[in-house]
């Protein structure tokens, strides 16, 4: 087990130690090992990522359908709601020759998440190798789930490394970093702080604002950062008050990483303008089922073959097919045909050029829209960055932001059968840690969330005016999470 994976349940402790000491742990724990501090997988994956791109499509089959019959025997041997749902089905794993062979295989909800996620764990693989994940992601339906430890964190970040080399990364890089972290839950707080332990700055998501913008600036200058790595949304917030202020940007950058929410071609033309640098996309989710991102030289998004098995619903009425994906190496809670609820449209060389890859491409990806929440002095704070990955929502099977007010909001929740209404305190204290003391907010349990037009839940009912800029974001037809 890794380093990461064991010291994870202390990250709050070491977060309340003083700025001095945590900047001396920090520093010694990057003299650690890299498998040390990544696991002793991360070599193993770390390899397979980079040697996965020089597979032929023949090399590519027989490694999927040796991961795929692994996965499935495992789930089919060890893991209750599959040996029920695969016997209901008359689906035997060990019929498995091809990666077609899985379209007969049952499909696996959000929902199965929600209610039978104890029945979807291995009983192989023991409580203390699991670490215990949830996530909002873009559709405001609380889903937790287990990844495996010593397994899920070294092999994301192998992966993630090796497709952010193709947009500038490199071992050792500085990044500065805005990305959810919470720097003070005051609005006059701070918007900077130091992550010893990567050599990281960390910039608040939640004091953008024209007023700060100096502030920002005065940090990344005294950092001098080789990448920065950022959601679309701040970045293109960043960008929008260096343009409106007349500052030019001048420190040089590497590259700039933008994951996790839509950025179409229009905006990452304006941020490579701004910014003097290439602009890297990419698409995952915390449930970690597939992982895709730009080529070296194409836009397009590529799906690691040798991390997850992709697959395609039927295409909708606009062109898109959903997501869904078989996940590869984590046996304490495989994920089998999930359906993501993420919807893509589908490469094709004859419009979009040839492929730098022999994988499954995708020309956009749909959804995770850069959606804010206004306070009353204006700062604009991304659901993004707000996304939970701990406990606190729970055992709700909905939830929901609306506001009509700058400064106010209310949270809209769907409570399941054993949600403990005991809790509600400790859910609006964490609610207002992160949205920061010029906001007013209220708790309202509905029987249903409202929904967008594919039956998706929306993280945000807004009546506000969009802001200055916001039109930019619907312009064009690629983008990513």
């Amino acid at each position: 087990m890794s380093l990461e994976d064991t010291l994870y349940p202390l990250l709050s402790v070491y977060e309340r130690l003083p700025r001095g000491v945590k900047k001396v742990i920090g520093a010694a724990y990057r003299t650690l090992p890299v498998g040390w501090r990544h696991g002793e997988r991360y070599a193993e994956f770390r390899g397979l990522a980079r040697d996965v791109e020089a597979w032929t499509p023949s090399e590519i089959r027989d490694y999927q359908v040796q991961q795929l019959r692994k996965v499935l025997l495992h789930a089919a041997s060890y893991c209750p709601l599959y040996q029920e749902r695969f016997a209901r089905a008359g689906f035997k794993p060990e019929f498995l020759r091809e990666p077609e062979d899985l379209a007969a295989c049952p499909l696996l909800e959000k929902q199965d998440l929600l209610d039978h996620r104890e029945q979807l764990a291995s009983t192989e693989i023991r409580p203390r190798q699991r670490l215990y994940i949830t996530t909002g992601g873009s559709t405001g339906v609380p889903v937790g789930f287990y990844l495996q430890r010593g397994v899920s964190r070294p092999k994301e970040q192998a992966f993630l490394e090796a497709q952010w080399s193709r947009g500038g990364y490199f071992d050792g890089a500085r990044l500065a970093v805005i990305r959810g972290h919470v720097t003070s839950d005051k609005a006059r707080g701070e918007v900077a702080s130091y992550d010893a332990t990567r050599d990281w700055l960390m910039l608040s998501s939640y004091h953008l604002t024209e007023e700060r913008l100096p502030e920002y600036l005065s940090a990344l200058e005294s950092f001098r950062p080789d990448l920065l790595h950022a959601y679309p949304s701040a970045a293109l917030q960043l960008a929008e008050f260096l343009q409106k202020t007349g500052r030019p940007w001048t420190l040089p950058l590497k590259g700039l990483l933008a994951g996790s929410e839509r950025l179409n071609l229009p905006q990452k033309r304006l941020l490579e303008q701004v910014f003097k640098c290439r602009v890297f996309r990419w698409y995952g989710h915390s449930e970690r089922a597939v992982l895709a991102a730009e080529g070296r030289r194409s836009e397009l998004f590529y799906f690691w073959p040798a991390y997850g098995m992709v697959e395609f619903g039927p295409l909708d009425s606009e062109g898109f097919c959903e997501v869904i994906g078989t996940s590869f190496h984590n046996l304490a809670m495989p994920l089998i045909r999930y359906r993501t609820g993420d919807y893509v449209r589908l490469a094709d060389p004859r419009r979009d050029g040839e492929l730098e890859f022999p994988w499954p491409a995708v020309a956009e990806v749909a959804g995770r829209e850069q959606e804010f929440l206004v306070s009353r002095g204006g700062r604009r704070i991304s659901l993004t960055a707000f996304n939970m990955h701990d406990s606190i929502f729970n055992d709700l099977y909905a939830v929901q932001f609306y506001q009509r007010t700058p400064g106010e909001a209310e949270f809209r929740f769907v409570p399941g059968p054993g949600f403990d209404r005991g809790r509600l305190a400790g859910i609006e204290a964490g609610i207002r840690r992160k949205l920061g003391d010029d906001f007013v907010v209220g708790l309202r349990e509905v029987a249903e969330t409202d929904k967008t037009s594919r039956g998706k839940h929306k993280w945000l009912v807004s009546e506000l005016s969009p802001p200055p800029g916001a039109g930019a974001a619907e312009a064009g037809n690629q983008g990513t999470p």
